[in-house]
């Protein structure tokens, strides 16, 4: 039993490396992370297709329904730092597994619920809960694993979700006409619970230098020590020409620069503050400071409106249309297979280094809030199919990279994403609660599905505008503190010179020689 035990805390302990792998052990967790994409995001937006089922079922509004993937939505987006707070205190794995677990139960409890106040909390609350505790903590573990391929394989592993959609939303629509919406449930948490499975396949990841790179820091205060030499040296001879031939300054300097380099010296081998371990906060709000952050994290608010609400009303919108419900649920698969390319065409645009990542994804904001306007003017199956194509490729482009935005110097950084990533999905969560019931509430009152729409249209382009004022904002905060740190440095560099200038050797030289000459 303790040899079972001791090979599978080997198995799954840490990882060490020297730098990061770029593959290793990552490719199980980018597989792990599809999976996780696979039973969460790829079942929350199939869930349009039980909205009639229970609204005939509970007898309930449209706005009464679609609160329940809200609470589901607001849940796992508010919660995100308190997923970051567990994944730093307790680490990725436990914390992923409890949430698989949480999914899971919530949504078999679901087929018992015998009204829609129960799946506010079955669904909502507990599988809500879970959904936080799986994603956000295998996207940030993913992003660590990787560096110069992390656009690329983080592309690829989100496609979990459109294929998800593609085969989840033909399939559960040809099962719950079998055995009904309430055994649907059950098989969808039976398969959810392999979410268990992926979290324990999550190995952290450390990374030790090498010998060589040690050595090469220990090096690293004889440089700096060199570096202060030569700029005494420097300062030595600007002294003399200053002094002119006074003489003073070839008595005086010798023994000023002897202690200057002794200072210098101590200070270099001297063990710095810095370089002591500190302990990291479980949580960092520092992020808030950022105006940077702050423009970015406005962006997902907004645009989280555009996010759940069309695969929510788009089979609605077709039926709504004159198409067939069987045919109309095909508007969701066509999205899904658009969505896939488009995962993984801007995985490959961002891997080109001379481009500005951050202005791509403004440009695929900015056309997804079009198609979304398109999709009010369109008409019969093809026009809907068309707009589902741009927009589930775009929406792959979008949804592929917010978060991992996050880890470029754009941004916030790859070493404060952990804390950020909790943040700014926590921001996102208002949008999420909002965002389906006043798309439903729109519904009810103009009774033209179109009008979702149109909400979700209005929603993006404001995200649009914030996120055109991300690298503004960071470039402008920037600029500020190097003229800050300019000034402090101009103060500091005058405060010596003052005290033992040539100059002032000169006016006393020039003192003397006029007392002289008065004597």
């Amino acid at each position: 039993m303790t040899q079972c035990l001791s090979s599978a805390k080997r198995c799954l302990g840490p990882n060490v490396y020297t730098e990061v792998p770029d593959g290793g052990w990552g490719w199980v967790v980018a597989v792990a992370f599809f999976l996780v994409e696979v039973f969460t995001y790829g079942v929350i937006k199939t869930f349009g297709i039980f909205l009639k089922d229970l609204m005939i079922d509970f007898d309930e509004t449209n706005s009464r329904i679609s609160w329940i993937l809200s609470i589901c939505v607001f849940v796992m987006t508010f919660t995100a730092p308190l997923s970051s707070l567990l994944s730093n205190r307790f680490g990725f794995q436990p914390v992923v597994m409890a949430g698989g677990f949480l999914i899971s139960l919530g949504m078999i409890t679901t087929a018992f619920t015998t009204s829609v106040n129960q799946m506010y909390i079955t669904t909502g609350i507990i599988a809500g809960l879970g959904y936080c505790l799986t994603f956000l903590p295998t996207v940030t573990i993913l992003s660590q694993y990787f560096s110069k391929r992390r656009s690329v394989v983080t592309s690829m592993a989100s496609t979990g979700e459109s294929l998800a959609i593609f085969a989840f939303a033909p399939a559960f629509t040809a099962l719950k006409a079998k055995i009904g919406w309430r055994y649907t449930m059950v098989v969808i948490g039976l398969l959810q619970s392999s979410i268990i499975v992926c979290g324990a396949l999550l190995r952290p990841i450390v990374i030790k230098p090498s010998p060589a790179d040690r050595s090469s820091k220990e090096l690293l205060p004889m440089s700096k020590q060199q570096q202060a030499k030569q700029a005494l040296d420097k300062d030595q001879l600007h002294g003399s020409v200053s002094s002119g031939e006074s003489g003073v300054q070839s008595l005086e300097d010798p023994e000023l620069g002897r202690q200057s380099v002794e200072t210098e010296e101590e200070k270099a081998l001297s063990p710095k503050p810095s370089e002591e371990p500190v302990r990291s906060k479980l949580l960092d709000l520092s992020v808030l400071k950022e105006g940077s952050f702050l423009c970015y994290s406005a962006f997902g608010l907004f645009a989280t409106l555009g996010f759940f609400a069309p695969q929510l009303y788009v089979v609605e919108l077709s039926v709504s249309r004159g198409l067939d419900r069987d045919k109309a649920a095909y508007s969701l698969s066509i999205m899904a297979i658009a969505e896939i390319f488009g995962r993984l065409s801007i995985g490959w645009i961002m891997s080109w280094r001379r481009l500005r990542k951050i202005y791509v994804l403004l440009t695929c904001v900015t056309l997804l809030c079009l198609v979304l306007v398109i999709f009010t003017l369109v008409d019969g199956f093809w026009g809907v199919a068309v707009c589902c194509v741009f927009y589930g490729f775009l929406l792959g482009n979008v949804a592929s990279t917010h978060i991992p935005m996050l880890a470029e110097d754009d941004v916030v950084g790859i070493q404060r994403m952990a804390s950020a990533a909790g943040v700014y999905v926590c921001i996102q969560s208002f949008a999420g609660l909002g965002g389906p019931p006043l798309g439903g509430v729109l519904v009810d009152i103009t009774g033209n599905y179109g009008s979702a729409f149109y909400s979700c249209a209005a929603g993006m382009a404001l995200g649009a505008l914030f996120l055109g004022l991300v690298r503004p904002a960071k470039t402008g905060r920037l600029c500020w503190k190097s003229r800050q740190d300019q000034q402090n440095s101009v103060v500091e560099r005058d405060s010596p010179v003052r005290e033992s200038s040539p100059e002032d050797f000169v006016e006393e030289d020039i003192c003397l020689d006029a007392e002289q000459k008065d004597s």
